[in-house]
């Protein structure tokens, strides 16, 4: 590190991680950035969603304030916007449109993106859905950091006007995620909230094995799963699990399962927190394939990749003990040398220094979506 950075990022959430995979992101990213000797402010809007499910309110390796409104967040930090080293900006912000707007009229000396729902955020613009994101307000971006990588930046800078794309995969805090050594209370577990895209793997991969196989123990904790799934005796199921209890529960797992968003599989190279998770703590992984997967945690060598039933089935009766800790253990090498918290901080910081601060710009030709 050459300097200590003055960062402000404006994400959907820090404090609550209910219901959403972006507060244990920042928080991995954040205290890295702290451990690397940065400092940061984390600008939230203040909704009564996460206000009623605040489960880190009170960060100690960061500043965090919340806003009611656009106008008001503008008002009370101007001053720090216009003076940080970078602004960094994130998907799924309410207001996102209004927000980026009105951060850019400012002229930050750095304004970067920090999509963490990259193929859905495409998506959502091919379809001309802008509720987060206008497709005109991609080039006012210095950087557009992707939890995507691969092809994806690709067709970010080509398609869609970015200036610079650049992979900013998610990643786990290696302090906080970490074998408990409890004893194993399931065979294969989910950590997840509902969504009707992965429903039918989870239905695939987790509930149909779990039929087959009626003297084995399986667990899905997260909320806003219907009240109508038809969960076979041998499921337990848990509404919602905070961060501070994930090591734990990955920790009585024999093996976790990892199901993937089908945006995310269609674009590929998007990888889940979750999967960094379960490798810290040592848990074996059976997941299902998207291009790119290889790249991170090589099929056969540090996880298990499933498309059927008997995919699962097979994995919980005939992987023996050495072989299953074989697994955990090649998987939580490669994610303690190339996706903890604080190696993902040093990525961030190295780009954003490499970022000159901004001056008159010709904004690039954006290609249109109809082309």
């Amino acid at each position: 590190m050459t300097k200590r950075l003055d960062i402000v990022f404006l994400g959907l959430s820090l404090s609550s991680s209910w219901g959403n995979g972006h507060a244990t992101t920042f928080r991995a990213l954040i205290r890295g950035l702290k451990a690397a000797g940065h400092r940061v402010l984390f600008l939230e809007r203040d909704v009564p969603w996460y206000a009623n499910q605040r489960d880190l309110a009170d960060p100690d390796f960061c500043e965090l304030a919340y806003y009611s409104n656009v106008g008001e967040m503008i008002d009370a930090y101007a001053h720090r916007i216009r003076r940080a080293d970078a602004v960094i900006i994130g998907s799924y912000v309410p207001e996102g449109v209004s927000v980026i707007d009105a951060v850019a009229d400012l002229q930050p000396r750095r304004l970067c993106f920090y999509d963490i729902d990259t193929p859905v955020t495409l998506a959502k613009l091919e379809r001309a859905d802008e509720e987060y994101l206008a497709l005109r307000q991609i080039p006012l971006f210095d950087t557009y950091f992707s939890f995507s990588g691969g092809k994806v930046l690709t067709r970010l800078e080509q398609r869609f006007g970015a200036r610079k794309a650049e992979a900013l995969y998610c990643s786990v805090d290696a302090d906080r995620y970490r074998n408990t050594g409890e004893t194993f209370r399931w065979d294969l577990g989910y950590l997840g909230t509902h969504s009707a895209d992965r429903q039918p793997t989870l239905e695939r991969l987790l509930i149909e094995p779990a039929r087959r196989l009626p003297h084995f123990r399986f667990v899905v904790a997260g909320p806003q799963y219907p009240e109508d799934i038809d969960w076979p005796a041998n499921v337990q199921r848990i509404e919602h699990l905070p961060p501070s209890e994930h090591a734990g529960f990955y920790s009585r797992q024999r093996f976790t399962l990892n199901v993937t968003r089908a945006d995310m599989i269609a674009a590929g190279w998007s990888p889940s927190v979750r999967l960094f998770e379960a490798a810290a703590c040592g848990t074996p992984i059976v997941s299902d394939f998207w291009r790119g997967l290889d790249e991170v945690l090589p099929h056969g060598e540090a996880l298990i990749v499933a498309r059927q039933p008997e995919d699962v089935v097979k994995a919980l009766t005939e992987i023996g003990e050495d072989a299953r800790r074989s697994l955990a253990e090649a998987a939580k090498a490669r994610v303690l040398k190339d996706h903890t918290g604080l190696a993902r901080a040093r990525q961030l910081a190295a780009a954003l220094e490499d970022l000159p601060e901004r001056s008159a710009r010709t904004e690039p030709m954006i290609q249109s979506l109809s082309a």
